[in-house]
């Protein structure tokens, strides 16, 4: 980990693994989690939208966190804490101070088109907590847009420390470095971290690593390094897969290709539905030859 910054690198949106009565398999997520680290990932998020929060009990999510912080320890877990309520979301963040994590990472307030005041007051709210905040903007499933003007607010009154950067819009890295150059930049989709990487980003987290951890790993380094020998074939050669990161089916898809790689996907709890047959032929495909490149 990086002098006490536990979002910086390779931090994978952790798949939940189910078992057949869609009940959570602890013991396999637990191994995943040390997998994953053991392949060169530096820490996990358990309990983002990739990790299905929204249809966990609040007794399932406090054990997702604790099982990961067991097995990888808590200065490699940074949990999501997103709730409809600030009240709740600070909670989150409380059990996950309590369980030893690093830090957290925050949704803006997501029941309903929040303006600005009540994001600051949302973000100020969950810092009392105690643990570093990386915002996370994802204005596509949220409809609210942390802008560079507000992230540069959020970092100044000391709410947020890192933003992971979904909007899918390269240009803010540079507009988020001159407004506020001591926060840092995240890597939120899959699909951008190599335009994000050379813009100066700080960590990526990341999606396709639940299938592909060495390889994601290899491309995120090279792609900070500035390696473009490395990493713009490995780009090309993911590039197939880590789009669907941004697709609406990206748990069915990265669960998909985590089967094809030998690792548990296995199914989603509902209202999520298999894929559909072009849709899975599309993923198997991409998987296989990335698997076949040995990317595995």
């Amino acid at each position: 980990m990086t002098d006490h910054r536990p979002w910086r690198g390779v931090l994978v949106a952790t798949a939940l693994p189910l078992n057949d009565d869609l009940s959570v398999d602890h013991d396999t997520y637990a191994d995943h989690c040390a997998w994953l680290v053991a392949n060169g990932c530096d820490g996990v998020v358990p309990n983002g939208s990739l990790g299905e929060y929204q249809v966990l009990t609040p007794e399932e999510r406090a054990r997702v966190v604790e099982t990961a912080v067991a097995a990888v320890g808590g200065e490699r877990v940074m949990p999501g804490v997103a709730a409809y309520g600030s009240a709740e979301a600070r909670r989150w963040a409380e059990q996950a101070r309590e369980a030893g994590c690093g830090a957290v990472m925050l949704l803006p307030p997501n029941a309903y088109r929040a303006d600005e005041r009540s994001v600051l007051a949302h973000y100020a709210e969950v810092a009392r907590a105690g643990l570093p905040v990386v915002a996370y903007n994802n204005p596509v499933d949220t409809k609210v847009d942390l802008v560079p003007e507000l992230l540069a607010r959020l970092h100044g009154e000391g709410h947020i420390q890192g933003v992971k950067e979904f909007s899918g819009d390269v240009r803010r890295a540079y507009r988020i470095a001159e407004l506020a150059p001591e926060l840092d930049l995240l890597a939120g989709a899959d699909d951008v971290l190599l335009e994000l990487a050379l813009a100066g980003a700080k960590g990526w987290i990341a999606g396709y690593p639940n299938a592909l951890p060495a390889a994601c790993v290899e491309l995120y380094r090279a792609a900070v390094a500035g390696d473009l020998s490395t990493a713009d074939p490995l780009y090309r050669q993911l590039h197939p897969l880590l789009r669907w990161d941004s697709k609406v089916e990206f748990v069915q898809a990265i669960k998909l290709s985590m089967d094809l790689a030998g690792r548990h996907g296995g199914a989603c709890r509902p209202p999520r539905v298999p894929l559909l047959p072009e849709q899975e032929a599309a993923v198997c495909s991409a998987t296989e030859k990335a698997l076949a490149a040995g990317l595995a």
